[in-house]
C-alpha cells in the first residue's frame, strides 16, 4: 500500500527525534572518553590544534567559547594637517589630489611654504 507524503514526513520526523535522543545519550560517554584520553596523555588545547587563529573554537572548562568583538571607530583617520589656507578655514594633509582652495591659493601667488602649518 503506497504511503502519503504526510505519512513519510511524519516517519522522518519520528526518526530524527530518535536519532537526536541516541546522540544525546551517547554524547556524555564520548565526552568522558575524550577527557580521559586528554588527562592520560597530558594533552593541551594547542596539542589538539584548538588555539591560535585557526578559526576553531577555544576549549574551556564547561563554558562556551567567548566571542571576540572587534571595536571599530566610525571616524576616519584624517592624518596630520600639513597645509592651511590663509584664512584658516581650509586644511589639507598633502596626500591625494590637491584641493581647489590650495590650487587657487597657488594661482593667486601664495607659495607652498606660506601655506605650510608651522
Amino acid at each position: 500500500m503506497p504511503k502519503s507524503l504526510s505519512q513519510v514526513n511524519a516517519q522522518i520526523e519520528k526518526l530524527q527525534q530518535q536519532a537526536q535522543a541516541i546522540k544525546a545519550k551517547e554524547l556524555g560517554g564520548v565526552i568522558a572518553r575524550i577527557k580521559e584520553a586528554i588527562e592520560h596523555y597530558g594533552l593541551t588545547a594547542s596539542d589538539l590544534g584548538l588555539t591560535g587563529r585557526s578559526g576553531r573554537k577555544r576549549v574551556t572548562e564547561g563554558k562556551p567559547a567567548a566571542r571576540k568583538v572587534r571595536k571599530t571607530s566610525n571616524r576616519r583617520n584624517t592624518g596630520v594637517i600639513k597645509f592651511r589656507s590663509a584664512d584658516g578655514q581650509h586644511t589639507w594633509t598633502g596626500h591625494g589630489r590637491a584641493p581647489n582652495w590650495y590650487k587657487a591659493a597657488l594661482e593667486a601667488g601664495a607659495t607652498q611654504e606660506s601655506l605650510l602649518v608651522k
